[in-house]
């Protein structure tokens, strides 16, 4: 059997991973150990540990390293403090395999950490751009620490190549998360009430907000200018709460404030996999600048607003209404996504992120792999190689 690690530092990658997770779990080749870090271990960001605890994933290892604050500083120690966790559970337990996913400062802790031992890494979702966040340096950089790639569409395969990957390294796969709308299990709209203190009889906004960690400083005026928006919009609101990023305090203490303010607007901590895929069906708009609204709401034939820059350079269909931190400028972009017109146009897109059987593609990428002497010796593949 191969000991396959999969890193999870947040609710946000652990709802894309768990369709993989139950494969592997499944599978007699493999033997399955979920590590754990970042967001997932902290009271204050809903305690997500209980979540997978629940799943029933056998979890291999904890490594604490979120600070108290979200300086540049206190980020840099977080990411200092993963590296000397992650390197204690590799010292005591060496997978065969380590997985990480995306761009998150947490993710490449893990994957540095894993380097010295070396163990060959899987890395999900690489060649993708988000220009307005460091998560864009952190993916990159973790596409060159790693030896196998899998990527959601042709356009971030060539790009990984390009990069420098070997192509027989990088299989195209399809986004992970869409496996789960075949899989998650749909919860009423009296359920989703009950269990989260909503009242869903007006569909509301989905409204969710990262730090753009690039402008970070900007992070309390960026929030300002969207809550005003949404106060004279007038709709309800239902909020879901930022990462662990730089300034993210700055924005969860502005929608709590908002919240206490307003009787229209509810906020919730985690949803889960089963409730976010429900609430997708419930809301009439999402609202801010989740990477979900490009991956995951086409599927939902849901409008998107995305605003400011943290998500430029991801592909994205025809249901995406980019705009500015501007408040006319949201207010005027809320109110054409929410339109009987824009809504007609959002039927019926054929993305671009796969057919939901990602994560069968993922075990057959894991079953075929050579052997690790030939994974761990790479070699920097040169565009000119085919031209010439």
């Amino acid at each position: 059997m191969k000991k396959i690690a999969v890193v999870t530092v947040g609710r946000s990658d652990y709802s894309i991973y768990r369709p993989l997770l139950q494969a592997l779990r499944a599978h007699a080749a493999f033997e399955l150990s979920v590590l754990v870090s970042g967001m997932h271990l902290e009271p204050r960001f809903g305690l997500t540990l209980n979540v997978i605890e629940r799943d029933g994933f056998p979890i291999g290892g904890r490594v604490p390293m979120l600070q108290v604050e979200d300086t540049p500083q206190a980020i840099a120690a977080a990411m200092g403090a993963g590296v000397i966790g992650f390197s204690k559970l590799f010292t005591g337990d060496r997978p065969d395999v380590l997985v990480v996913l995306g761009d998150r400062f947490e993710m490449f802790a893990a994957a540095l950490a894993a380097v010295p031992f070396n163990i060959p890494i899987l890395h999900l979702h690489g060649g993708e751009l988000t220009e307005g966040a460091m998560d864009d340096r952190f993916r990159h950089a973790l596409t060159k620490i790693s030896h196998i790639h899998g990527v959601a569409t042709e356009v971030y395969r060539q790009r990984v190549i390009q990069l420098g990957e070997e192509p027989w390294r990088v299989t195209l796969c399809g986004a992970l998360s869409l496996d789960n709308l075949q899989q998650h299990r749909a919860m009423s709209r009296e359920e989703l009430e009950s269990k989260f203190d909503l009242d869903l009889s007006q569909s509301p906004l989905l409204v969710t907000l990262h730090p753009t960690t690039n402008e970070y400083q900007q992070a309390g005026a960026q929030t300002d200018i969207l809550m005003a928006a949404l106060r004279a919009l007038g709709m309800p609101v239902i909020f879901t709460m930022p990462n662990a990023d730089m300034a993210g305090q700055e924005i969860r203490d502005r929608i709590l404030a908002h919240c206490q303010n307003e009787t229209s607007a509810r906020w919730v901590e985690n949803f889960g996999p089963d409730g976010y895929f429900s609430i997708l069906s419930q809301v009439s708009a999402m609202v801010g600048n989740s990477s979900s609204g490009l991956l995951e709401a086409p599927s939902f034939a849901l409008p998107v607003v995305n605003i400011g820059s943290r998500q430029k350079g991801r592909l994205r269909a025809g249901n995406v209404i980019d705009v500015d931190f501007g408040e006319q400028a949201i207010i005027q972009a809320v109110n054409e996504a929410v339109s009987p017109e824009f809504k007609a146009t959002c039927e019926g897109w054929q993305h671009f992120f796969g057919d939901g059987h990602a994560s069968e593609k993922i075990i057959d990428l894991l079953l075929n792999a050579p052997d690790e002497d030939r994974l761990l010796n790479k070699t920097f593949y040169d565009l000119t190689h085919d031209a010439a």
